[in-house]
């Protein structure tokens, strides 16, 4: 990583909620809790994929990934976050920060073309649901996987070495509880228009190719919904769309406040709030829509239990 000449930050200290002292141990809590499960919930999503052979479609094959990348980007923040809250000692190496900031957006992007990849699956399932094993093909899952991945390590590439390339002469204080990119090209004393720049122009890419697929993808499912006569199937394409459809209007919502504005950014506590959801909260909510919510994975686990504790017709 090159640094400045004049650069002389060796470490920085994230703030995180420190300005609301009376309120650290409900955080821990509630942070420890929230990060429990989302680690718990999709472990347990990706182990009940590869262990049942009824979920083996490339619909469960997108949602282990997306269960991976939710456990990687939130264990890349909460648990620093964690330690923070309840150690006086809160400082992070330059080198930690960066790497926390590269691994951050190389899942956040991930998952935001894995979420455009799942509403594709969805629309060939519903609208061409003769042609699904077809166009859906295994080498095609696995190149669409794999881009998302790609993509999210070349963006996590040009943020993290251009903000890491700037001169950093003091303050050291993140008025937030990670390594993100505004709030450390602020306490940069060198110019960082053009990293604000490449992250205006990056961010505004993602999410417009993004929702465009996303977008485009539930109209033409709800026009073909529409064309069902029976009630019973609308209610059920229905009800498995809209919860998916929750879940990336938070994300995506987040995401549009926080980057892709050109000329202003969000005040420090919105900033922190907003954060909040769509690194710790919506990796928690993941599983429980795409997952809980399916009847699928509701019939697999309740083999897999079936499995391990027999049910014996006589007492």
């Amino acid at each position: 990583m090159e640094r400045g000449n004049q650069t002389s930050v060796t470490e920085f200290i994230l703030l995180g909620f420190s300005d609301y002292p009376d309120l650290q141990i409900i955080l821990f809590l509630l942070f420890l809790l929230i990060y429990t499960i989302t680690f718990l919930a999709n472990l347990g999503i990706i182990l009940l994929i590869r262990i049942d052979s009824q979920l083996h479609s490339p619909m469960y094959f997108f949602l282990s990934h997306l269960s991976l990348i939710d456990i990687c980007y939130s264990s890349s923040i909460t648990p620093r976050l964690l330690t923070n809250i309840i150690s006086e000692a809160k400082g992070i190496s330059f080198l930690a920060c960066a790497a926390q900031m590269y691994l951050f957006i190389a899942f956040v992007v991930a998952e935001s073309f894995l979420l455009a990849v799942m509403a594709y699956d969805r629309y060939v399932a519903i609208c061409n649901p003769l042609l699904y094993t077809v166009v859906m093909s295994r080498k095609l899952c696995f190149l669409l996987v794999a881009g998302s991945y790609m993509w999210g390590v070349a963006c996590a590439l040009v943020h993290t070495h251009s903000a890491f390339r700037a001169i950093f002469c003091g303050p050291n204080a993140i008025n937030h509880f990670f390594c993100d990119i505004l709030p450390v090209l602020a306490l940069s004393c060198s110019d960082t228009q053009i990293s604000k720049m490449l992250l205006f122009v990056f961010a505004t890419f993602v999410e417009t190719s993004t929702i465009t697929v996303i977008l485009t993808s539930y109209l033409l499912i709800i026009i073909c919904i529409s064309k069902i006569h029976s009630n019973k199937g609308k209610y059920r394409a229905f009800s498995t769309c809209a919860s998916h459809f929750t879940a990336i209007t938070i994300f995506h919502t987040t995401i549009l406040f926080m980057y892709c504005q050109p000329n202003a950014s969000p005040s420090e506590d919105a900033g922190r709030v907003a954060s909040v959801f769509y690194t710790i909260v919506i990796p928690m909510l993941n599983p429980l829509i795409y997952s809980l919510r399916n009847k699928e994975v509701k019939g697999a686990l309740k083999r897999l239990v079936g499995r391990k504790v027999p049910l014996h017709s006589a007492c």
